[in-house]
């Protein structure tokens, strides 16, 4: 494999980082070459957070070019939005329903964009888009926190990333608190399940 590119796109406080992290431990483990980078981040809770995991035998910068991307996992749909620019035709967004008010709209009071009209932005880039109820799923695992293991669980269940899921769980495991461990992995679980449905439709 040349070159698989995801960019991770969130705010603070929703484990866009250490998902990351997990994605590049996996794809070490597999024996991928990979390469993890923060773009811009202030990883504060509501500051905007991009990552870039780049794998492949051509992979040597760590920053993924623009439309470049094989995946863009959305934590946040208007994050999704700003990082559209990594999109391409080629490319599939998985994006969460979970919204997460900017301070700029907050404080200009104005209203955050409808999910048809963030759809509709994105189909100017590519049809390949998988919604996420990541609230609902968290949820049901136990914790809203486990938001990170459903995308994760959700991109694994695509089929499209180059790492086994089995990877993906041990470096969860590995890498999540340990009292937090089983909600993780049913998150996981969860996420993978409900985008198997989904990416049938792709």
């Amino acid at each position: 494999m040349k070159e698989f590119n995801i960019v991770l796109a969130g705010v603070g406080g929703q484990g866009t980082l250490l998902a990351a992290e997990i994605l590049g431990t996996a794809a070490l483990n597999d024996g991928l070459n990979v390469r993890v980078s923060e773009i811009h981040g202030m990883a504060q809770r509501g500051g905007a957070v991009t990552s870039n995991v780049r794998i492949g035998e051509d992979v040597a910068a760590p920053t993924i070019m623009e439309g470049q991307a094989d995946v863009l996992v959305g934590f946040e749909p208007i994050e999704t939005l700003r990082n559209l620019k990594s999109a391409s035709e080629k490319t599939l967004v998985i994006i969460s329903d979970e919204k997460v008010f900017p301070p700029e709209l907050t404080s200009k009071s104005l209203p955050y964009p409808s999910m048809e009209e963030i759809f509709d932005k994105i189909k100017m880039f590519t049809t390949s888009i998988i919604t996420v109820k990541t609230e609902r799923l968290s949820k049901e695992a136990g914790s809203i926190l486990a938001r990170n293991a459903v995308l994760l669980g959700a991109l694994a269940g695509t089929g499209r990333v180059p790492i086994k899921t089995d990877s993906l769980l041990d470096a969860l495991r590995k890498l999540v608190p340990t009292n937090n461990m089983d909600t993780n992995v049913k998150a996981f679980k969860l996420g993978y399940a409900y985008v198997k449905g989904e990416a049938k439709a792709l």
